[in-house]
Protein backbone atom coordinates (compact mmCIF):
# COMPACT_ATOMS: atom_id res chain seq x y z
CA UNK A 1 0.00 0.00 0.00
CA UNK A 2 2.76 2.34 1.10
CA UNK A 3 4.59 1.90 -2.31
CA UNK A 4 1.37 2.01 -4.40
CA UNK A 5 0.69 5.80 -2.53
CA UNK A 6 4.32 7.05 -2.98
CA UNK A 7 4.06 6.15 -6.81
CA UNK A 8 0.96 8.32 -7.28
CA UNK A 9 2.22 10.70 -5.40
CA UNK A 10 5.09 10.74 -8.58
CA UNK A 11 3.14 10.24 -11.42
CA UNK A 12 0.19 11.89 -10.63
CA UNK A 13 0.66 14.76 -7.59
CA UNK A 14 -2.39 15.92 -7.78
CA UNK A 15 -4.31 13.01 -7.44
CA UNK A 16 -4.08 12.27 -3.98
CA UNK A 17 -5.29 15.49 -2.92
CA UNK A 18 -8.32 15.60 -4.90
CA UNK A 19 -8.77 11.67 -3.49
CA UNK A 20 -8.75 13.81 0.26
CA UNK A 21 -10.56 16.30 -0.87
CA UNK A 22 -13.32 14.39 -1.95
CA UNK A 23 -12.98 11.86 0.68
CA UNK A 24 -13.51 14.49 2.86
CA UNK A 25 -16.50 15.74 1.51
CA UNK A 26 -18.41 12.61 1.22
CA UNK A 27 -17.30 11.74 5.06
CA UNK A 28 -18.68 15.49 6.11
CA UNK A 29 -21.63 14.95 3.96
CA UNK A 30 -22.70 11.37 5.69
CA UNK A 31 -21.60 12.52 9.24
CA UNK A 32 -24.20 15.91 8.95
CA UNK A 33 -26.57 15.31 5.82
CA UNK A 34 -29.02 16.56 4.88
CA UNK A 35 -26.35 20.25 4.44
CA UNK A 36 -25.99 22.57 2.82
CA UNK A 37 -23.23 23.75 -0.06
CA UNK A 38 -22.33 26.90 2.14
CA UNK A 39 -22.37 25.03 5.53
CA UNK A 40 -20.19 22.60 4.12
CA UNK A 41 -17.89 24.54 2.88
CA UNK A 42 -17.68 26.61 6.31
CA UNK A 43 -17.49 23.28 8.97
CA UNK A 44 -14.54 21.74 6.48
CA UNK A 45 -12.76 25.30 6.18
CA UNK A 46 -12.72 24.81 1.81
CA UNK A 47 -13.42 27.67 -0.39
CA UNK A 48 -17.34 27.82 -1.72
CA UNK A 49 -16.00 27.68 -5.46
CA UNK A 50 -13.41 24.41 -4.81
CA UNK A 51 -17.00 23.20 -2.78
CA UNK A 52 -19.43 23.88 -5.51
CA UNK A 53 -17.14 22.07 -7.93
CA UNK A 54 -16.40 19.05 -6.28
CA UNK A 55 -20.22 18.14 -5.61
CA UNK A 56 -21.45 19.14 -9.08
CA UNK A 57 -18.28 15.81 -10.18
CA UNK A 58 -19.93 14.02 -7.09
CA UNK A 59 -23.32 14.45 -8.14
CA UNK A 60 -22.74 13.50 -11.60
CA UNK A 61 -21.63 10.61 -10.71
CA UNK A 62 -24.20 9.52 -8.44
CA UNK A 63 -22.14 9.67 -5.10
CA UNK A 64 -24.71 12.34 -3.69
CA UNK A 65 -28.09 13.53 -4.30
CA UNK A 66 -29.05 17.42 -4.01
CA UNK A 67 -32.37 18.51 -2.53
CA UNK A 68 -34.28 21.47 -1.33
CA UNK A 69 -33.72 19.97 1.89
CA UNK A 70 -29.76 19.34 1.44
CA UNK A 71 -26.82 16.95 0.22
CA UNK A 72 -26.63 13.71 1.08
CA UNK A 73 -24.86 10.22 -0.22
CA UNK A 74 -26.67 8.03 -2.23
CA UNK A 75 -25.55 4.37 -1.80
CA UNK A 76 -23.04 4.28 -4.45
CA UNK A 77 -21.55 7.32 -2.04
CA UNK A 78 -22.02 5.14 0.98
CA UNK A 79 -20.26 2.25 -0.88
CA UNK A 80 -17.00 4.20 -2.54
CA UNK A 81 -16.72 6.10 1.12
CA UNK A 82 -16.70 2.48 2.87
CA UNK A 83 -13.93 1.60 0.52
CA UNK A 84 -12.01 4.44 0.74
CA UNK A 85 -11.26 4.41 4.23
CA UNK A 86 -8.76 2.42 4.88
CA UNK A 87 -6.43 3.77 1.85
CA UNK A 88 -6.93 6.77 3.22
CA UNK A 89 -6.14 6.32 6.31
CA UNK A 90 -3.43 5.40 5.25
CA UNK A 91 -2.66 8.29 2.86
CA UNK A 92 -2.95 10.46 6.02
CA UNK A 93 -0.59 8.49 7.95
CA UNK A 94 -2.34 7.93 10.92
CA UNK A 95 -0.96 4.53 10.98
CA UNK A 96 2.41 6.10 12.10
CA UNK A 97 1.24 8.10 14.99
CA UNK A 98 -1.27 5.00 16.37
CA UNK A 99 2.20 3.57 16.04
CA UNK A 100 4.49 6.16 18.36
CA UNK A 101 1.34 6.07 20.85
CA UNK A 102 1.17 2.42 20.86
CA UNK A 103 5.32 2.26 21.87
CA UNK A 104 4.88 5.36 24.06
CA UNK A 105 2.15 3.83 26.03
CA UNK A 106 2.89 0.25 25.74
CA UNK A 107 -0.35 -0.19 24.26
CA UNK A 108 -1.82 -3.44 22.39
CA UNK A 109 -3.45 -1.57 20.14
CA UNK A 110 -4.04 2.10 19.38
CA UNK A 111 -6.56 3.90 16.65
CA UNK A 112 -6.39 7.28 15.64
CA UNK A 113 -9.45 8.96 14.43
CA UNK A 114 -9.12 12.73 12.29
CA UNK A 115 -10.57 15.85 14.11
CA UNK A 116 -10.53 17.51 17.74
CA UNK A 117 -13.05 16.85 19.84
CA UNK A 118 -12.39 20.33 21.87
CA UNK A 119 -12.92 22.00 18.56
CA UNK A 120 -15.89 19.45 16.18
CA UNK A 121 -18.82 17.86 17.88
CA UNK A 122 -18.70 15.06 15.15
CA UNK A 123 -15.44 13.69 16.17
CA UNK A 124 -16.94 11.88 18.93
CA UNK A 125 -19.18 10.40 16.97
CA UNK A 126 -16.73 9.30 15.07
CA UNK A 127 -14.87 7.57 18.36
CA UNK A 128 -17.89 5.64 19.03
CA UNK A 129 -17.82 4.44 15.48
CA UNK A 130 -14.06 3.83 15.32
CA UNK A 131 -14.58 1.67 18.67
CA UNK A 132 -17.61 -0.17 17.45
CA UNK A 133 -15.94 -1.07 14.43
CA UNK A 134 -12.94 -2.61 16.70
CA UNK A 135 -15.33 -4.66 18.87
CA UNK A 136 -16.44 -5.67 15.65
CA UNK A 137 -13.13 -7.67 15.54
CA UNK A 138 -12.82 -8.77 19.16
CA UNK A 139 -16.56 -10.21 20.41
CA UNK A 140 -17.09 -13.30 20.71
CA UNK A 141 -20.89 -15.10 21.58
CA UNK A 142 -21.98 -15.07 25.08
CA UNK A 143 -19.16 -12.41 26.03
CA UNK A 144 -19.54 -9.56 28.63
CA UNK A 145 -18.79 -6.16 28.05
CA UNK A 146 -18.54 -3.70 30.93
CA UNK A 147 -19.01 -0.03 30.22
CA UNK A 148 -19.12 3.28 31.91
CA UNK A 149 -20.97 6.38 31.86
CA UNK A 150 -19.96 9.71 30.16
CA UNK A 151 -20.07 11.19 26.69
CA UNK A 152 -18.04 9.50 25.03
CA UNK A 153 -19.45 6.23 26.02
CA UNK A 154 -22.66 7.70 25.24
CA UNK A 155 -21.27 7.82 21.28
CA UNK A 156 -20.17 4.08 21.51
CA UNK A 157 -23.68 3.60 21.79
CA UNK A 158 -25.34 6.03 19.61
CA UNK A 159 -23.36 3.96 16.81
CA UNK A 160 -23.64 0.16 18.18
CA UNK A 161 -25.50 -2.48 15.92
CA UNK A 162 -25.67 -5.78 16.09
CA UNK A 163 -22.62 -7.84 15.70
CA UNK A 164 -23.02 -10.81 13.17
CA UNK A 165 -19.71 -13.16 14.82
CA UNK A 166 -21.15 -12.53 18.58
CA UNK A 167 -24.58 -13.43 19.71
CA UNK A 168 -26.06 -13.11 23.47
CA UNK A 169 -23.82 -11.24 24.59
CA UNK A 170 -24.20 -9.41 28.21
CA UNK A 171 -24.02 -5.76 28.81
CA UNK A 172 -23.68 -4.69 32.31
CA UNK A 173 -22.78 -0.91 33.91
CA UNK A 174 -19.27 -1.00 34.92
CA UNK A 175 -20.28 0.62 38.15
CA UNK A 176 -23.31 3.00 40.02
CA UNK A 177 -23.81 6.26 38.75
CA UNK A 178 -27.68 7.37 39.22
CA UNK A 179 -26.24 11.11 40.29
CA UNK A 180 -25.19 12.27 36.85
CA UNK A 181 -27.61 12.81 33.68
CA UNK A 182 -29.33 10.01 32.75
CA UNK A 183 -28.43 9.88 28.77
CA UNK A 184 -24.77 9.75 30.50
CA UNK A 185 -25.27 7.23 33.08
CA UNK A 186 -23.97 3.87 32.97
CA UNK A 187 -27.38 2.36 33.29
CA UNK A 188 -28.74 4.36 30.39
CA UNK A 189 -25.83 3.81 28.19
CA UNK A 190 -25.13 0.23 29.00
CA UNK A 191 -29.45 -0.89 28.16
CA UNK A 192 -28.61 1.24 24.99
CA UNK A 193 -25.81 -0.64 23.57
CA UNK A 194 -27.38 -4.38 24.46
CA UNK A 195 -30.52 -3.56 22.44
CA UNK A 196 -28.75 -2.12 19.48
CA UNK A 197 -26.43 -5.21 19.84
CA UNK A 198 -29.16 -7.60 20.25
CA UNK A 199 -28.30 -8.68 23.68
CA UNK A 200 -28.96 -8.69 27.01
CA UNK A 201 -27.91 -6.79 29.23
CA UNK A 202 -28.08 -6.16 33.35
CA UNK A 203 -28.35 -3.22 35.52
CA UNK A 204 -27.23 -1.53 38.71
CA UNK A 205 -29.29 0.33 40.66
CA UNK A 206 -27.40 2.23 42.82
CA UNK A 207 -26.07 5.73 43.45
CA UNK A 208 -22.50 7.08 43.45
CA UNK A 209 -20.60 7.62 45.79
CA UNK A 210 -21.42 6.02 48.49
CA UNK A 211 -20.88 6.35 52.49
CA UNK A 212 -18.79 3.79 53.88
CA UNK A 213 -21.99 2.49 55.83
CA UNK A 214 -24.47 2.84 52.62
CA UNK A 215 -21.45 0.83 50.49
CA UNK A 216 -21.65 -2.20 52.71
CA UNK A 217 -25.48 -2.47 53.18
CA UNK A 218 -25.74 -2.46 49.68
CA UNK A 219 -23.12 -4.74 48.08
CA UNK A 220 -24.59 -7.57 50.58
CA UNK A 221 -28.11 -7.43 48.83
CA UNK A 222 -27.95 -10.52 46.48
CA UNK A 223 -29.31 -8.84 43.24
CA UNK A 224 -25.95 -6.06 43.46
CA UNK A 225 -23.89 -8.67 44.23
CA UNK A 226 -24.77 -11.03 41.41
CA UNK A 227 -24.18 -8.39 38.94
CA UNK A 228 -20.89 -7.12 40.67
CA UNK A 229 -19.81 -11.01 39.81
CA UNK A 230 -20.16 -10.56 36.10
CA UNK A 231 -18.77 -7.14 36.06
CA UNK A 232 -15.61 -8.60 37.58
CA UNK A 233 -15.46 -11.04 35.16
CA UNK A 234 -16.02 -9.08 32.00
CA UNK A 235 -14.20 -10.11 29.03
CA UNK A 236 -14.08 -6.25 27.69
CA UNK A 237 -14.14 -2.82 29.41
CA UNK A 238 -15.18 0.18 27.95
CA UNK A 239 -14.43 3.03 29.68
CA UNK A 240 -13.78 6.51 29.36
CA UNK A 241 -10.87 9.18 31.28
CA UNK A 242 -12.02 12.63 32.72
CA UNK A 243 -10.39 15.51 33.26
CA UNK A 244 -10.00 15.07 37.07
CA UNK A 245 -11.12 18.58 38.49
CA UNK A 246 -14.13 18.85 35.55
CA UNK A 247 -15.46 15.38 36.69
CA UNK A 248 -15.16 16.35 40.52
CA UNK A 249 -17.10 20.14 39.73
CA UNK A 250 -19.94 18.05 37.08
CA UNK A 251 -20.83 15.06 39.94
CA UNK A 252 -20.92 18.03 42.56
CA UNK A 253 -17.96 17.10 44.99
CA UNK A 254 -17.36 18.47 48.13
CA UNK A 255 -15.25 21.48 49.13
CA UNK A 256 -12.81 19.51 51.05
CA UNK A 257 -12.53 16.66 48.16
CA UNK A 258 -12.27 19.42 45.47
CA UNK A 259 -8.90 21.23 47.79
CA UNK A 260 -7.65 17.98 48.27
CA UNK A 261 -7.57 17.11 44.32
CA UNK A 262 -6.51 20.59 43.84
CA UNK A 263 -3.56 20.27 46.19
CA UNK A 264 -2.74 16.74 45.27
CA UNK A 265 -2.59 17.96 41.87
CA UNK A 266 -5.28 15.55 40.57
CA UNK A 267 -4.96 15.09 36.49
CA UNK A 268 -7.62 12.26 35.54
CA UNK A 269 -10.31 10.74 36.60
CA UNK A 270 -11.34 7.03 35.56
CA UNK A 271 -13.61 4.31 37.61
CA UNK A 272 -14.07 6.63 40.36
CA UNK A 273 -10.31 7.05 40.87
CA UNK A 274 -8.55 10.61 40.95
CA UNK A 275 -4.89 10.46 39.73
CA UNK A 276 -2.04 12.81 39.44
CA UNK A 277 0.32 13.24 36.15
CA UNK A 278 2.48 10.49 38.03
CA UNK A 279 -0.28 8.14 38.09
CA UNK A 280 -0.72 7.85 41.29
CA UNK A 281 -3.93 7.93 43.43
CA UNK A 282 -4.90 11.52 45.11
CA UNK A 283 -8.16 10.93 45.83
CA UNK A 284 -11.00 7.25 45.53
CA UNK A 285 -14.38 8.12 45.44
CA UNK A 286 -16.47 5.15 47.46
CA UNK A 287 -18.29 3.56 44.53
CA UNK A 288 -20.14 0.32 43.79
CA UNK A 289 -18.46 -1.90 40.54
CA UNK A 290 -15.37 -2.26 38.77
CA UNK A 291 -12.22 -1.02 40.92
CA UNK A 292 -8.95 -0.53 38.94
CA UNK A 293 -7.91 -4.12 40.49
CA UNK A 294 -10.09 -5.54 38.52
CA UNK A 295 -8.87 -5.05 35.22
CA UNK A 296 -5.47 -7.27 35.73
CA UNK A 297 -7.55 -9.68 34.27
CA UNK A 298 -10.22 -8.59 31.52
CA UNK A 299 -8.58 -9.57 28.02
CA UNK A 300 -9.83 -5.76 26.61
CA UNK A 301 -9.92 -2.68 28.41
CA UNK A 302 -10.78 -0.02 25.93
CA UNK A 303 -10.15 3.43 26.67
CA UNK A 304 -12.07 6.11 24.84
CA UNK A 305 -10.89 9.85 24.79
CA UNK A 306 -9.97 12.77 22.85
CA UNK A 307 -9.84 16.39 22.58
CA UNK A 308 -6.60 18.14 22.82
CA UNK A 309 -7.48 19.22 26.53
CA UNK A 310 -7.40 15.42 27.50
CA UNK A 311 -3.88 14.73 26.07
CA UNK A 312 -2.24 15.00 29.89
CA UNK A 313 -5.47 12.84 31.82
CA UNK A 314 -4.74 10.25 28.99
CA UNK A 315 -1.02 10.17 29.83
CA UNK A 316 -1.99 10.00 33.65
CA UNK A 317 -4.62 7.09 33.39
CA UNK A 318 -1.99 5.12 31.20
CA UNK A 319 1.13 5.38 33.90
CA UNK A 320 -1.49 2.63 35.97
CA UNK A 321 -1.14 0.48 32.66
CA UNK A 322 -4.38 -0.79 33.31
CA UNK A 323 -5.90 -0.53 29.97
CA UNK A 324 -4.53 -1.96 27.06
CA UNK A 325 -6.68 -0.32 23.60
CA UNK A 326 -6.73 3.52 23.66
CA UNK A 327 -9.45 4.64 21.08
CA UNK A 328 -8.52 9.05 20.49
CA UNK A 329 -8.32 11.37 18.06
CA UNK A 330 -5.66 13.56 16.02
CA UNK A 331 -5.94 16.58 18.60
CA UNK A 332 -5.16 14.12 21.63
CA UNK A 333 -2.80 11.86 19.69
CA UNK A 334 -0.38 15.06 18.41
CA UNK A 335 -0.73 16.08 21.73
CA UNK A 336 0.28 13.06 23.46
CA UNK A 337 3.31 12.95 21.26
CA UNK A 338 3.95 16.49 21.79
CA UNK A 339 4.34 16.07 25.83
CA UNK A 340 6.63 12.76 25.65
CA UNK A 341 8.83 14.86 23.91
CA UNK A 342 9.35 17.49 26.47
Amino acid sequence: MRSLIDLQKKLFPDLLDVMQRRYKILHYIQLMGPIGRRSLSENIAMAERLVRSEIDFLNQHGFIAVTSKGMHLTNAGQTILHELAAFMKDVSRFNVLEQHLKEKLQLDHVIVISGNSDEQDWVKQELGEACVNYLSFILQSNQTIAVTGGTSIAAVANEMAPFPNAKNCIFVPARGGLGEQVENQANTICAQMAKKANGKYRLLYVPDPLSEETYHSIIGEPSVREVLELIRDADVVIHGIGDAITMANRRKTSENVLDKLIRGKAVSEAFGYYLDDAGEVVHKVRTVGMQLEDLNDTDYVISIAGGKSKAKAIMSYFKQGKSNVLITDEGAANELLREFSL
